[in-house]
C-alpha cells in the first residue's frame, strides 16, 4: 500500500515545479507583447499625467521583479488582478466563463471517446477487411477538416438546412436548452479528436491481440467478448490514456476557435477579446487557467494509469 500511495504523491511533487514554470512563463511572455495597454485604454489623446496615474494604479510602473512577486501573491490569494477593459476582477470573469469551456471540452472528450473506442476495436477485429478500410477513410476525412472548416459545415447542414440545432450562444432556457446548444460545438471539437483516437485504439488493440496471453485466454475457451474487452482492451488503454491526456490540451486550444465560431461564452472568446484589447491581466488569467487545467489533466492521467493497469502500482 505504501508503494501504491507513493507514486501519485511523487507525481504531485513533480507537478509543483511545472506549475511554477507555467505561472512564470505566463507572467513574462505577456510583458513581451508590443504596445501599451494604458495608452490603448485611454486613447491616443490622453495626457502623460493621466497615463502615469493609471499605470501606477494598476502597478505597471513597478520594477518587473516587484510585479512578479505581487503577481504570485495575488495567485496565492485567488486575486489575478483587474481587467483594464471590463472593469471587473479577472477571477470573477474566469469563474463565469470557465464552466462553459469545461463543459464544451468534456462534451468533445465524451463524443471522441464514445466514437473512437468502438470504432478502433471494430477496426482491429476486422483488420484489412472492408470495415477496417471504411473506418480508416472516415478517420482520414475527420483529420482533414480543421475546426474552423468543420464548424461552419455543421451549422449549414444541421442548423440552417435541417433546423435541428441552434446556431450559436449557450442558450438561456435551462439545462435542456443548454445541452441543445452544446451539440454542434461539441461535435466540432469531438469529431476531429475521435479521428486521432480511433487510429490509436486500433494500433493498441492490434498489438495486444497478438500477445501470448490472448492466445492462452482463447485456448482456455473464454468467450471472445471477455478476451477482447476484459483482457485486451484493458491493457490497450495505457497508450490510449496517454493520447487522451495530451489531446486534452489540444481540445482546450481548439475551443478558442470553436467558441468564436459558435459565439460560445467560454474562456476562448474571452482570450481573443483580451488579446485584441491588450488587456494584460485578463490575458494572463485566461492563459493561466488553460495552462493549469492542462497540467492537472496530465496529473490525473498518470493516476488513471494505475487504475487501468494495477501492475503499475508497484512499478
Amino acid at each position: 500500500m505504501k508503494v501504491s500511495l507513493w507514486r501519485p504523491f511523487r507525481r504531485v511533487l513533480l507537478t509543483l515545479p511545472v506549475l511554477w514554470v507555467v505561472v512564470s512563463l505566463v507572467f513574462l511572455l505577456i510583458h513581451l507583447v508590443p504596445g501599451d495597454p494604458i495608452v490603448q485604454m485611454l486613447g491616443e489623446g490622453a495626457t502623460a499625467s493621466d497615463i502615469d496615474a493609471l499605470r501606477h494604479a494598476y502597478g505597471l510602473d513597478a520594477p518587473l521583479l516587484e510585479q512578479y512577486t505581487h503577481y504570485w501573491g495575488g495567485i496565492l490569494h485567488a486575486n489575478l488582478g483587474q481587467s483594464l477593459r471590463l472593469h471587473d476582477s479577472v477571477t470573477h470573469l474566469l469563474l463565469q466563463r470557465y464552466p462553459y469551456t469545461l463543459a464544451l471540452t468534456l462534451a468533445a472528450l465524451a463524443i471522441g471517446i464514445a466514437t473512437s473506442v468502438p470504432a478502433g476495436i471494430a477496426s482491429a477485429l476486422h483488420r484489412n477487411r472492408w470495415q477496417d478500410r471504411t473506418l480508416g477513410v472516415l478517420s482520414l476525412v475527420g483529420l482533414s477538416f480543421p475546426n474552423f472548416a468543420l464548424g461552419p459545415i455543421l451549422i449549414l447542414l444541421f442548423s440552417i438546412s435541417l433546423g435541428w440545432f441552434p446556431v450559436s450562444t449557450a442558450g438561456n432556457g435551462g439545462v435542456g436548452d443548454f445541452l441543445l446548444h452544446l451539440v454542434l460545438p461539441g461535435l466540432t471539437l469531438g469529431l476531429s479528436f475521435a479521428s486521432v483516437l480511433t487510429r490509436m485504439v486500433r494500433t493498441a488493440m492490434l498489438e495486444e491481440l497478438g500477445q501470448d496471453y490472448i492466445r492462452t485466454a482463447r485456448a482456455k475457451g473464454l468467450p471472445e467478448r471477455t478476451v477482447v474487452y476484459r483482457h485486451a482492451l484493458r491493457n490497450a488503454l495505457i497508450p490510449v490514456l496517454t493520447v487522451i491526456g495530451l489531446q486534452f490540451g489540444s481540445l482546450l486550444a481548439g475551443a478558442i476557435v470553436t467558441e468564436t465560431i459558435f459565439s460560445w461564452p467560454g474562456i476562448g472568446r474571452l482570450t481573443i477579446s483580451a488579446i485584441y484589447n491588450r488587456d494584460y491581466a485578463l490575458v494572463q488569467g485566461c492563459i493561466l487557467a488553460i495552462g493549469l487545467t492542462y497540467v492537472l489533466v496530465n496529473l490525473l492521467t498518470d493516476v488513471a494509469y494505475t487504475i487501468a493497469n494495477p501492475r503499475m502500482r508497484s512499478s
